[in-house]
């Protein structure tokens, strides 16, 4: 198989993914966690440590976004998976605490 299409790459003794795969394995995951198709009336229950609707939409245009870029073969930097990454769990524990995700 060609080094430009394996998907994953050795580093050292260690397989990584190579950045657009790593993004959309990161997609994926948060697609998997996040109830994204949640209906609206039970977003909001009552008071809540952020607005679970709007962080909701937050993370599902950065996704939408990282899935166009994606699509027009545009390579993520690790730093903007760290960052998605990093924003994906926040909003996660906030979905926690206001009991809308176990």
């Amino acid at each position: 198989m060609s080094k430009d299409l394996h998907p994953i790459k050795q580093r050292g003794s260690i397989l990584k993914p190579v950045p657009k795969e790593a993004m959309q394995i990161l997609i994926h995951q948060i697609r998997r966690v996040i109830p994204f198709n949640a209906p609206e009336s039970s977003l909001c229950t009552g008071p809540c440590q952020g607005c679970s609707k709007k962080l909701i939409e937050y993370l599902d245009s950065e996704i939408c976004f990282w899935q166009l870029q994606l699509n027009n073969d545009i390579v993520p930097k690790l730093g903007d998976i760290n960052k998605l990454a990093r924003t994906a769990k926040k909003i996660k524990k906030v979905l926690t605490i206001n009991g809308f995700i176990n």
